[in-house]
């Protein structure tokens, strides 16, 4: 690519991408309402608020392809979910469609899911079931998407990202854990892809303890080289596993099934 826009860039997890990504694209345009920092050789750094349907335009134009990491990360009152989920990914699939409508990847979440029971292996197609405003938010980001494509054909992967990690922290990322090289990879996939449309794609290593299935994707010629089975026994060495009705041993999303619905004085 010529262009690769990076949203979210001063996250953790756009942090690493900006180094994994960087042989991806002649340029990297890093984007965040965050500070970044000085821009590296063949960078661009933007300021940027997903609301500010302008600034959004600008931040698109030029751009040969999208990785959306942007926007609220983890559960917030509605009204900064509002914000840079509902409203900044409305006004970047409008800018895409205007600039000539560049493939996206969005950071979906497993949170779109979390009230599952950790026994149930799930699909593509799975009714969803979200664990709070958070994953809400990547519900109406997946739907959103999806009409852009049925109606433009705007092609995006919806990558419901489980626990993106330098390493799994606990019992529950030995089935979620997506490792940071299995995510590189999976972009790199995404953006040679001939054809791609706008699939579901569950963001997971290949675990052992998996609890979703990605045999959909076999025309994508991508496959997860880790699994995170190799922590286990550190784990169980280091850490008490969670009791059968604690929410992280019964629920795929965790302790985002417990978390209140809060209020904008609240964290």
């Amino acid at each position: 690519m010529k262009r690769l826009l990076i949203t979210g860039a001063a996250g953790a997890l756009g942090s690493v991408m900006r180094d994994r990504l960087a042989p991806m694209a002649d340029i990297l345009r890093l984007a965040d309402i965050a500070e970044i920092g000085p821009a590296r050789p063949n960078e661009e750094i933007i300021r940027c608020d997903l609301a500010d349907a302008a600034a959004v335009d600008a931040m698109v134009s030029g751009c040969d392809g999208i990785l959306h990491l942007g926007g609220v990360s983890v559960e917030r009152p509605f009204q900064q979910i509002l914000g840079g989920n509902i409203i900044g990914l409305y006004n970047l699939y409008e800018a895409a469609r205007a600039h000539g409508m560049p493939r996206i990847i969005f950071a979906s979440s497993n949170h779109t899911i979390g009230f599952y029971p950790q026994d149930a292996r799930l699909g593509p197609d799975c009714t969803f079931r979200p664990d709070g405003l958070y994953g809400v938010s990547k519900v109406y980001g997946e739907a959103l998407a999806r009409m852009y494509f049925e109606k433009f054909g705007q092609e995006t992967a919806l990558v419901r990202i489980g626990s993106c990690t330098p390493e799994p922290v606990n019992h529950r990322m030995l089935s979620t854990w997506f490792s940071q090289g299995d995510f590189a990879s999976l972009i790199a996939a995404v953006f040679r892809a001939p054809t791609l449309g706008c699939p579901v794609i569950w963001g997971a290593s290949a675990n052992t303890a998996g609890w979703w299935d990605n045999s959909h994707l076999d025309w994508l010629d991508w496959s997860p080289k880790d699994n995170a089975e190799s922590y286990r026994a550190r784990l169980d060495a280091e850490q008490v596993r969670p009791a059968t009705d604690d929410p992280m041993a019964q629920y795929q999303g965790g302790l985002f099934t417990q978390f209140p619905i809060y209020k904008e004085n609240e964290q």
